[in-house]
């Protein structure tokens, strides 16, 4: 079933073309219009029929290309547009920075017609002398195409957790077939996955290769496979190969060593213990549980998460750590007051069907005007909404909260006697992305000295696979939250994850809080809470490392201490 963001998507294009072919401005604009109204929508229209489209406020021309393109997979504005365009120029629109004009006058001045011409052409300082460019622009076209080169075929988590399960139980569902297990990267629980692995214990693996080299989804590499491991890779939408696949095959007596192999990371397996480390183990015996294999090298059980090679060697027993069902409240959400598409009630109620105690709201500030921001005088008439839902709501509470914008020069959106309002504030940056370590940092810095700052939102500001994060002294960071009783967020979005687990035991161990935050703008974001607990647990988080295991009460007397 298409979704809104294919509909929004489709239209989104469509506008784009139409600026790279010239065609009418106007037009062009009412998509943009379209995708606003289709974006903010709370139900699915792709499951409208015309005349309900128009009674939610889209415009019959517009609810008839919806309707066509949920039928066809195009309309016909789009499919003209799409068949004059050469392939590479359309691939050129998905570089950030980019749009139709732009593209426009690559094509024109410089005929470039792919990425791969348009890569060169910057090499060669052709870019930066057309007029509108220049050489910040040419290196930051660099610099994306060659990000996104770097990132090809690989996947976020969220995304490939689907495909493997898929194959595991696909797996399993074979006769001849005694174990199946997911391991490597995913195993880990990485945040960007570029190979998916299994192993499989079975009676007869020609019949494994079989199943894989006859499966709609897969593309066999019959160079890379052998007679002990099955390679190739996972088809995309176009049907081409995208995420590498391997499934090796043990034998039943040396499953649990394999399984335990192609789970570690290399530094994790190879670390020197007293002379020997777990490959020179496992080399030795058959194992009959991955528990057994760690007691051998005088370990305590290590879950797989923590299997990098990090700090786990340090650990002197097997740590409790957090669970989804630890979480007593969700902080750090969107609502219809500014771009989330369902209302402060529906989002208060889905936290109340997922048992939990309290949800913190954190609508857009007001600088943010591009996602509907409140103005001072919408903060107020949302605050009357939240206490008179807590009245109906009781014990559950809205924790009347915003995500404010952190400024370019550190200074909290909206004035003191407006921030003093809120029961917490989460201060994230969104704009000036464009900094060098030393200005990141100090900005940062600055915002989480404001005594009215109760959590840093996503650090960094990556979007993982499409953004690099701005650079970040992590050591000044975490050292300022701390000093200033400031909360660190992992940001549960699959696209976000940030903080990065790689400095999430580093904050621990310094003495900094963290919040599990699913930046939900909608009621099935909520349930995004669970990839923060991935990050959290890689980086060894425990049930008291983490605000939002705080009961209801515990929680309240945490954000009035720290406004004090």
């Amino acid at each position: 079933m298409l979704t809104n963001d294919d509909i929004s998507d489709a239209f989104k294009l469509t506008a784009s073309l139409m600026d790279l072919h010239g065609e009418n401005p106007f037009k062009a604009k009412s998509y943009g219009s379209a995708v606003y109204q289709i974006e903010k929508s709370e139900v699915n229209l792709a499951e409208k029929p015309k005349h309900e489209l128009i009674s939610l406020g889209i415009s019959e021309g517009m609810a008839s290309k919806i309707v066509e393109f949920v039928q066809t997979g195009s309309f016909a504005d789009l499919q003209q547009l799409v068949d004059k365009t050469p392939k590479g120029v359309l691939e050129m629109l998905s570089i950030k920075g980019l749009g139709g004009k732009k593209v426009k006058m690559l094509w024109d001045e410089l005929r470039i017609e792919s990425i791969h011409e348009l890569l060169e052409a910057c090499n060669a300082g052709k870019v930066a002398q057309i007029k509108g460019f220049g050489e910040k622009t040419q290196e930051a076209i660099i610099k994306d195409i060659s990000f996104c080169k770097a990132n090809a075929d690989k996947m976020h988590y969220a995304d490939a957790e689907s495909i493997a399960f898929l194959l595991e139980i696909a797996l399993k569902n074979i006769d001849t077939v005694d174990n199946v297990s997911l391991t490597g990267q995913f195993r880990r629980r990485m945040e960007i996955i570029d190979q998916l692995q299994l192993v499989v214990s079975a009676t007869n693996f020609d019949t494994v290769f079989q199943f894989l080299n006859q499966h709609k989804d897969l593309i066999a590499n019959d160079k890379a496979s052998s007679p002990f491991a099955w390679r190739g890779f996972w088809k995309n939408e176009q049907g081409a190969a995208s995420l590498q696949v391997e499934v090796k095959f043990a034998e039943p007596q040396s499953y649990v060593n394999q399984v335990f192999v192609n789970s570690g990371s290399a530094i994790h397996l190879t670390k020197n213990m007293a002379g020997k480390n777990l490959l020179q183990i496992l080399k030795k015996q058959h194992f009959n549980s991955e528990q057994e294999i760690y007691q051998t090298a005088g370990l305590p059980y290590l879950v797989p998460e923590l299997r990098e090679g990090s700090f786990e060697f340090d650990l002197t027993e097997s740590p409790k750590l957090l669970e989804m069902s630890d979480l007593k409240g969700c902080l750090h959400n969107h609502s219809t007051y500014s771009d989330g598409k369902n209302t402060l009630l529906q989002m208060t109620q889905a936290c109340i069907a997922m048992k939990l105690e309290y949800f913190g709201i954190c609508d857009h500030s007001q600088t943010a005007f591009y996602a509907n921001g409140l103005t001072e005088e919408r903060v107020f008439k949302q605050h009357a909404e939240i206490e008179q839902l807590n009245k109906q709501l009781a014990p559950f509470k809205i924790l009347k909260g915003i995500e404010s914008d952190i400024l370019s020069d550190g200074r909290l959106d909206y004035p003191d006697d407006i921030l003093k309002t809120f029961d917490f504030i989460v201060a994230s940056v969104h704009s000036n992305l464009k900094m060098d370590k030393e200005k990141a940092t100090n900005r940062l810095v600055k915002a989480i000295e404001n005594p009215y700052t109760s959590i840093l939102g996503h650090p960094t500001g990556r979007l993982l696979l499409r953004r690099e994060g701005y650079p970040l002294d992590f050591q000044k960071i975490i050292d300022a939250c701390v000093a200033n009783n400031v909360v660190i967020e992992i940001n549960a979005s699959p696209w976000r994850l940030d903080l990065d687990w790689r400095w999430v035991h580093h904050a621990i161990e310094k003495g900094a809080l963290l919040s599990i935050n699913p930046d939900a703008h909608e009621i099935d974001g909520l349930k995004e809470m669970y990839y923060g607990v991935l990050v959290a647990r890689k980086g060894g988080a425990t049930v008291s490392n983490i605000l939002n295991t705080m009961s209801l009460q515990e929680i309240e007397q945490f954000f009035k201490s720290k406004n004090k």
